[in-house]
């Protein structure tokens, strides 16, 4: 006896599905038998990617209207369950972004099940669905499961999995009715705001530089924005220069910061508390420069430089440049 179906919060980017979804998706292919996604917006214009990454039925709540996300994609599933529509799934998954946060809250409360959090392993127990989430800054996982006979409801954190199609056919569609929803429904969002960028997304690029403390003030960023310019990849940071107001908290990579899994991931100045090693550990190769030959980065680093910044990076940059 194993897991029958695990339903899957779908977030989309545009015209695209989300890489949460599509890792999600990668991650649930291998442990149900069924697989179908839930979201707001119109499922028609994106059954066939998630078709063609193992997704068999899309149910969506139409356009809202500038409606929330959380409280309408939450009661829909929760209603549909309720009055028989649909046959409840042995676990959901979410990701763990704003959206997937809201939608997850409201749904534990609305089917009185919990939520297991943070998590970036899956397993299946017979029926059961477990997740492991690391715990101590990253130093060992705790695994957990559900054990009140309802769904599970599992966060999963982005880069976890590897997303990859398996050619399968356009998803069906079917509509979810979102019951009244009160006063919440009222809200509206009537504005957003999307962070310009000139190079690519810090969670998507191929290559990241990020840089720490080492680098000693502030203006020394301008290092690692022109090596992360150079080498067409994203820029990031540590946790010790966000919290000093260097850089905004967007550029943040580790446990309390967005995760990382590029093919080159160079750290400048960064000392390698377990905080910031959680956030890219998971990198193909990792290319540390500080000047402590004891810094713990250097533990991780495929390749490390052990010299000062400062003039480490103007020399790689001119050589970048000059090539």
């Amino acid at each position: 006896m194993g897991i029958d179906k695990i339903w899957i919060f779908g977030e989309a980017n545009g015209d695209a599905v989300a890489s949460i979804t599509l890792e999600m998706l990668a991650a649930a292919r291998e442990l149900a038998d069924t697989i179908e996604v839930f979201m707001a917006g119109d499922g028609d214009d994106y059954a066939e990617e998630l078709g063609e990454h193992g997704a068999e039925t899309v149910y969506s709540t139409g356009d809202l209207d500038g409606g929330l996300q959380g409280a309408a994609v939450a009661a829909a599933v929760a209603n549909a369950i309720a009055e028989g529509d649909v046959d409840a799934p042995d676990a959901f998954l979410l990701g763990t972004t704003q959206d997937g946060r809201d939608v997850a809250a409201r749904l534990s409360v609305k089917l009185d099940t919990g939520v297991i959090t943070n998590c970036v392993a899956l397993e299946a127990d017979g029926d059961e669905l477990i997740g492991s989430e690391p715990v101590f800054g990253g130093v060992t996982d705790v695994r957990t499961k559900n054990t009140s006979g309802k769904p599970g409801i599992f966060l999963i954190r982005p880069k976890s999995f590897e997303a990859d199609g398996v050619g399968g056919a356009e998803a069906d569609t079917e509509d979810l009715d979102v019951p009244e929803l009160g006063a919440v429904g009222a809200a509206k969002v009537t504005n957003s705001h999307v962070e310009e960028s000139d190079g690519p997304k810090l969670d998507e690029a191929a290559i990241v530089v990020s840089g720490g403390r080492g680098l000693g003030e502030a203006d020394a960023f301008s290092l690692v924005d022109e090596l992360a310019s150079a080498v067409g990849g994203a820029a990031g940071a540590s946790r010790a220069i966000v919290d000093a107001g260097w850089v905004p908290y967007s550029m943040q990579v580790g446990q309390t910061g967005k995760v990382v899994k590029p093919t080159v991931y160079i750290a400048a100045g960064i000392s390698g508390a377990t905080q910031h090693l959680v956030g890219m550990k998971g990198s193909k190769n990792i290319i540390a420069i500080n000047k402590d030959p004891e810094a713990p980065i250097f533990a991780v680093a495929d390749l490390g430089i052990v010299g000062d910044v400062h003039k480490v990076m103007p020399a790689l940059i001119e050589a970048l440049k000059s090539r």
